[in-house]
């Protein structure tokens, strides 16, 4: 892969857009345990799946937007780890930043180092004035994350499918 596939560089990360080549990866990432009770299932059981689940989710979004999730890999491995970037859900007035890592990779800082990258590229490449963010009541881990970024807790918003509260995090530039 070469170095201007790259969307973004931390010290540790690189961060670059997801292809179809990243199916079984997202088919694992999908079914870990953390994104399951956190995120929520998506019913993606196979590789065909997840690359529908790619194609109709970051890779629309690429074209749609211009931005979207990226692919997380630590600088010293071609395999992702995680993925973090912006979408725009039709619940909310302004992008919103997400982030998922497996297991394997939590608790070291590199959720922090991608999202800081993240909204970096969104104040300064996208130009954005402000960036939202959700995360499920429970979830303090990414709770703290946000507001470790730099984003104040606005209001607890209820989700469209009614099941469920969300803590909504505001950044403004």
């Amino acid at each position: 892969m070469e170095a201007a596939e790259f969307i973004l560089k931390t010290q540790r990360l690189r961060l670059r857009q997801f292809s179809l080549d990243d199916a079984d990866f997202m088919l694992r990432l999908l079914n870990d345990p953390g994104w399951l009770r956190f995120i929520g299932d998506r019913g993606v059981t196979n590789l065909v799946q997840a690359q529908d689940y790619l194609q109709n989710g970051a890779l629309e979004n690429y074209r749609r937007l211009g931005f979207g999730f990226y692919a997380i890999l630590t600088n010293d491995s071609i395999v992702p780890i995680g993925m973090c970037g912006l979408t725009k859900r039709d619940y909310l007035d302004a992008p919103d930043l997400g982030f998922a890592l497996l297991a394997q990779y939590e608790g070291q800082g590199l959720a922090f180092e991608a999202a800081t990258a993240c909204l970096q590229f969104a104040q300064h490449e996208l130009q954005l004035s402000r960036v939202l963010a959700t995360t499920r009541l429970d979830n303090e881990r990414s709770a703290k994350l946000l507001e470790k970024l730099g984003m104040r807790f606005k209001e607890n918003i209820l989700h469209p499918d009614g099941d469920r509260y969300l803590k909504l995090y505001e950044i403004g530039f």
